[in-house]
């Protein structure tokens, strides 16, 4: 028995051409269940996708692609030659100093714990913070000279700040060199007086974190000159391993150099588990939709005994049955599957294109965001294609025992 005969049994069966049963009608049950359970792993895995992707567009804001920080301490004085070596690594865009401590602001009777970050003019490019400034400008913060700030929209709301008034920022923070507080109460906090010149809306886990300043006046307030936090470093190139590895051994063992995954490890290990505990739950649900499958192809076993006999006269050796009723199994496997893709990629492109589920006023978006990749769908088919293997497997040798009946005692 060849192949082609194979194929051309199973294609038939498939068609259900002079069924008059039960038979093609759970057929095509099966299949609706597997297209069902097919399109819905597309579009989860889409919707993840889409909402990973708005996570690390957001996170880019203040999260750099490498960062630079000391292995021991706060702040850290790094030669400049060592970070010119930086620059003229391949891959390497941006290197810009940060200055980074949590202080105490107060805006009138308004007062708030925040994280103060001094930056140049360099980190608005590596970041793209302009995208997200609502109002005012961000060159302002960053030139040298200004005593400026922008703040983040839920920090200037609780600090009751405006641009439009004469409303001032007053940063206070401990003072480092008085090493006797109760003695000399009067220096044991400095000030700093900035302006608020500009807002921005990121997520409400910057917007309620972050003050931005001109990194010499940050400097100057921790009483750290010419110190920094950190080096943040902007790539041309996704991968940053190779780069990263680069710097580490140019730095030595006194500097952490990290990626952006290594700086929020938490953060991507949750959204990477979620996304494979729901693939688990998918692939459950898969296999229970497949149940009918077994059960349809155990009644076209059974309806078509006759043909099993006549091939069998005609010398098909046990292999070749199963092997047709593997191959009608899988077949109704990929049929449904490749409905189910094809209808989660259109529900997919109808949300991309009309946003038809909302997320509310309160999110960065509008709707949903979708993203389809192939690497999902080529995932959904290959698994419909395993399970649809696995479930046609009973039938299949049921087929080859009808066969034989010495087989039945086995």
């Amino acid at each position: 028995m060849n192949n082609r005969l194979i194929w051309k049994l199973s294609f038939r069966y498939l068609l259900g051409r002079g069924s008059a049963n039960a038979t093609p009608v759970l057929s095509r049950i099966s299949m609706g269940a597997v297209a069902v359970s097919s399109a819905a792993m597309i579009i989860i895995f889409s919707v993840f996708n889409g909402l990973e992707t708005l996570v690390k567009d957001t996170y880019k804001v203040f999260y750099p692609d490498i960062k630079i920080s000391a292995a021991r301490g706060k702040f850290f004085a790094i030669d400049s030659n060592v970070i010119t070596e930086i620059r003229h690594l391949d891959g390497v865009q941006i290197v810009t100093p940060v200055a980074e401590d949590k202080v105490f602001a107060v805006n009138n009777d308004q007062q708030n714990i925040i994280t103060l970050k001094g930056i140049e003019n360099d980190y608005i490019r590596l970041t793209g913070l302009k995208q997200y400034l609502t109002s005012g400008s961000a060159d302002s913060v960053s030139a040298i000279g200004t005593y400026s700030a922008i703040a983040g929209r839920h920090i200037m709301n609780e600090l009751g700040a405006d641009m439009n008034t004469l409303s001032r920022l007053v940063l206070n923070y401990v003072n480092p060199e008085n090493k006797n507080p109760a003695a000399d109460p009067l220096n044991a906090i400095v000030t700093l007086k900035l302006y608020p010149a500009g807002e921005f809306e990121v997520s409400d886990e910057f917007d309620g974190k972050y003050v931005l300043a001109p990194l010499i006046l940050v400097q100057q307030l921790f009483h750290q000159p010419g110190k920094c936090s950190s080096l943040e470093i902007k790539t041309a190139q996704e991968d940053v391993t190779v780069l990263q590895k680069k710097i580490q051994q140019l730095l030595g063992s006194s500097y952490r150099v990290e990626s952006r995954f290594e700086q929020n490890k938490s953060l991507y290990m949750v959204e990477s588990g979620e996304k494979w505990a729901v693939f688990a739950i998918l692939v459950l649900v898969l296999f229970i939709a497949t149940f009918n499958m077994t059960g349809a192809l155990s009644m076209l076993v059974l309806q078509k005994r006759k043909d099993i006999a006549i091939l069998r006269a005609m010398g098909a050796q046990g292999s070749a049955i199963r092997s047709v009723f593997l191959l009608e199994g899988i077949l109704w496997s990929l049929t449904g599957g490749l409905i189910g893709i094809l209808l989660g990629c259109g529900i997919c492109l109808a949300q991309l294109k009309w946003k038809i589920i909302k997320m509310g006023s309160s999110f960065l978006v509008d709707a949903f965001p979708v993203q389809i990749q192939l690497r999902d769908i080529l995932l959904d088919l290959g698994t419909i294609l395993i399970v649809g293997l696995i479930v046609s497997w009973y039938p299949a040798i049921r087929a080859t025992r009808a066969v034989d009946p010495s087989l039945k005692s086995t």
